[in-house]
């Protein structure tokens, strides 16, 4: 093993909460070593709502497209159509140009970039850690750091090796595939909801300009996604579209109850846990949840004092808490039988639904100031509940 090296801060991974958590400790003036395996990309629909693009100033040259509304289908493939009203849109990606470029602003920051999977962490006696992973030659290497960031994804090593309960977090499995779009010109997202599609979740086919992300993620183990997928590109028209590239991985649904060690490890990003029950959406968590983890590292390189590491936590779910246990409950309910996926598809086309939706998901934040509008969708809902309504 070669002789270990200095950083007040190890990142291991790439994506947008590692690349966000290093550029941040890097524009602060710290040594940021960032760790990345090679070859890695995460399933992912790539939406990033405006929210992001100002909160994480990133520049418009990264969207694929834009998207002006969403169809959502019902198992009976009866249509809601979700337009995004006065001007709004909600901005694709494609991750592997996304995620780089996330990752190179994190260089010219000043951060260290070296390719490598983690192996384990090594505690020393003067309250450090050393990081060893291997390079991709195959030669152990390592790097000794005051702090480490944990942002590897779900089922992180990180997490698995220091944080307690790491081990209980709830995933689906996504699969998706990257397709040549038959029309690059597309604005709309179509979301499948349908036990064909996926037993506990959705099917997705996001349009990003010259290419599409058709997918669908399941929690249930025997449920067969390959056919399941290739039903999805049938339903959407696409079936004889160019296959560019496939991926899978899993994501998480559910928050972990811890995000440190107590000692000088935090995380954040999938890692964490932080993607958005019901919807699935990840990009803007992470970045926020890398964000909020670089703060920690900060304020625990400062002051050396554990504690600091727990406010990434805190801090997220103080803002994003009451979002992610509605959806949760959300989740859990209308996506438990095809016969309340019906009606929740119903529910979708209802226009105080829609606003409400499309507001809470631009601002990151639940929509508090439409009393009256809150009232109609809770007696809409007990409807719906107790057969009211057709679906």
């Amino acid at each position: 093993m070669s002789q270990a090296v200095e950083f007040e801060a190890v990142v291991v991974g790439g994506g947008p909460a590692g690349a966000t958590a290093a550029h941040e400790l890097a524009q602060g003036g710290r040594s940021v070593l960032l760790l990345d395996r090679a070859g890695r990309i995460k399933p992912c629909g790539g939406a990033i709502p405006p929210a992001a693009m100002e909160a994480f100033a990133l520049p418009d040259s990264l969207l694929k497209a834009r998207i002006k509304a969403a169809r959502i289908v019902s198992p009976r493939n009866k249509v809601a159509h979700m337009p995004i009203r006065d001007g709004g849109f909600v901005g694709m990606v494609d991750r592997d140009g996304f995620d780089e470029w996330l990752r190179e602003r994190a260089a010219e920051a000043g951060a260290e970039r070296r390719r490598g999977t983690f192996l384990r962490l090594r505690r020393e006696a003067d309250g450090t850690a050393t990081v060893i992973y291997a390079a991709p030659d195959g030669v152990e290497r390592a790097a000794r750091t005051r702090v480490v960031v944990g942002a590897d994804g779900a089922r992180s090593a990180v997490a698995l090796q220091t944080v307690k309960g790491a081990a209980r977090m709830p995933y689906v499995y996504a699969v998706h595939e990257i397709i040549r779009s038959p029309d690059p010109s597309a604005d709309a997202c179509d979301v499948y909801y349908g036990g064909v599609h996926s037993p506990d979740f959705y099917g997705w086919v996001f349009p990003h300009g010259e290419t599409t992300s058709v997918g669908l993620g399941s929690a249930h183990k025997g449920f067969r996604q390959r056919p399941a997928l290739d039903g999805l590109r049938r339903a959407a028209g696409l079936a004889d579209a160019t296959l560019l590239r496939r991926e899978g991985a899993p994501i998480p649904m559910k928050p972990l109850r811890r995000w440190d060690d107590g000692r000088n490890v935090v995380l954040a990003g999938d890692a964490a846990g932080v993607v958005a029950p019901a919807s699935g959406e990840g990009i803007f968590y992470a970045m926020l949840g890398g964000r909020l983890a670089a703060r920690s590292a900060e304020a625990f390189c400062r002051t050396g004092k554990a504690h600091s590491l727990r406010s990434a936590r805190r801090s997220f779910m103080r803002a994003h808490g009451n979002v992610f246990r509605m959806l949760g409950l959300m989740q859990r309910f209308w996506y438990a039988n095809d016969g309340r996926r019906e009606r929740f598809c119903s529910i979708c086309r209802d226009p105080d639904v829609q606003d409400l939706t499309w507001a809470a998901y631009m601002s990151k934040a639940l929509v508090r100031a439409k009393p009256a509008a809150h009232l109609r969708i809770f007696c809409k809902n007990i409807a719906h509940l107790v057969g009211l309504v057709a679906a």
